[in-house]
């Protein structure tokens, strides 16, 4: 029978994120040798990656910077299958490995990431080869590219003991740099879809206006006041909706446009991923 104590067992998994029994088994069939056993479960896992590509890789981590002089932030979501391989040191230095070569790549859609180098390998060849460390399922499932006069950035974590599960990049004129982070934790909790009404897509509005027709109407309200009730309630939907009619986290009194305005900034893009969502 293989030597190994529990230590190892823990010392194992936490190297590789691997299940307790791939990791017993691991140790077992290299008679204890620790280094050996690393490789039993790396080629493990190569031999199953087909079997994992039906599974759900929900769990992850957000990763992003923002360049030395504030005018480009990328931003990349990093998934698992579980919340115990996404706080693995291993995974998270893993997703810093990408977001260094999406930022040496400029890549600014998922195919020129995965496509793009990473020391003598391709991005692609890193996520295979984690997913065979680890035995789970692992994906790139996005990335994003900002550019202005001013980006800011904030990550948030929803639990003490995961890595960010929340990122925002905002990107503002140079007279935005004073709430340009503190816009983008706005951004994290109230999840604005749009910048503003008028980029709303019209189909978008079109579904909306339909629906909210025929609630009115099964109100019983007369038919002829029905069109003034449906657009007072589209306002209702783009205040909840877009970033500039929000009414402002750190002041409700006044909106994210209002508060735009008073530092004479204007807001030219966002993006905001969730894990998972």
């Amino acid at each position: 029978m293989a030597k190994y104590t529990l230590a190892d067992v823990k010392a194992l998994r936490e190297a590789t994120g691997a299940g307790m029994m791939d990791v017993k088994n691991a140790l077992v069939e290299a008679e204890g040798n620790f280094d050996e056993a690393m490789k039993i479960i790396r080629m493990k896992g190569l031999k199953s990656l087909s079997k994992r590509e039906g599974r759900e890789a929900s769990a992850g981590l957000i990763v992003a910077s923002v360049s030395d002089d504030n005018r480009v932030g990328i931003m990349v979501e990093v998934n698992s299958e579980t919340d115990f391989v996404a706080k693995n040191d291993k995974f998270i230095g893993f997703a810093n490995e990408v977001l260094a070569a999406a930022v040496a790549s400029k890549a600014a859609d998922l195919e020129a990431l995965m496509a793009a180098p990473s020391g003598e390998e391709t991005v692609q060849d890193l996520v295979d080869a984690m997913g065979a460390q680890i035995g789970e399922k692992v994906v790139v499932s996005r990335v994003a590219r900002v550019e202005g006069d001013y980006v800011g950035l904030y990550l948030h974590q929803t639990s003490a003991d995961l890595p960010a599960q929340i990122g925002v990049l905002v990107a503002t004129d140079e007279k935005g740099e004073k709430v340009a982070r503190d816009i983008a934790m706005h951004i994290a909790v109230f999840k604005p879809r749009w910048l503003h009404k008028d980029v709303i897509p019209s189909e978008v509005i079109d579904t909306e206006r339909e629906t909210l027709t025929a609630i009115t109407l099964n109100e019983g309200k007369p038919e002829h006041i029905v069109p003034k009730i449906v657009e007072g309630r589209l306002s209702a939907f783009y205040k909840e909706n877009t970033l500039l009619e929000q009414d402002y986290a750190k002041d409700p009194s006044v909106s994210v446009g209002k508060v735009l305005d008073s530092e004479g900034s204007t807001v030219s893009e966002f993006v905001r991923f969730q894990v998972g969502a």
